[in-house]
């Protein structure tokens, strides 16, 4: 039997669980773990109680702030970490797995968060159209070990 790396499994439902965002620009998931555990999940999309922005904006999307995000939408990372924190879990020392390369607002809570790894598939500059991912650079930088996922997930990835 040929058994699956632990990367690959997480990778995988992050994957998946981008495919539970709302957001109707990109589907981002967010795995949390410790060495062969997972501790938190998450995806993109606004704060639970709020509004989906496929149901309540299927056309446009939310709003946008100043710099042309959204304005509703809570990374897949963050809300990997804001889940584990409010349920008293600690993610330091933790590794992340990330279907999208964490923004630089995100680089800096996961550097702030203790987390010392980073698996991320796609890069966040190529998909919004910046010369590199200063995310990236960012943790790399401080001591955070970043790298990329490179092999064919084993389910369709056309929404992520």
């Amino acid at each position: 039997m040929n058994r699956p790396a632990f990367d690959d499994i997480f990778m995988e439902l992050a994957a998946s669980l981008a495919k539970r965002s709302h957001c109707i620009k990109k589907h981002v998931g967010a795995v949390l773990t410790k060495e062969t555990r997972i501790i938190s999940i998450g995806y993109n999309g606004p704060p639970a109680g709020t509004h989906n922005c496929d149901e309540e904006f299927p056309h446009e999307g939310c709003a946008k702030d100043s710099k042309g995000s959204c304005s509703l939408a809570i990374h897949a990372e963050q809300n990997a970490i804001l889940y584990a924190v409010k349920n008293n879990t600690s993610v330091e020392g933790s590794t992340l797995y990330v279907t999208l390369a964490p923004c630089l607002s995100c680089a800096r809570i996961i550097f702030s968060m203790g987390i010392k790894k980073v698996v991320y598939l796609k890069s966040y500059a190529a998909y919004k159209g910046l010369p590199s991912d200063e995310g990236v650079d960012f943790l790399q930088k401080f001591g955070v070990e970043v790298e990329q996922y490179r092999k064919e997930l084993a389910i369709d990835d056309a929404l992520i």
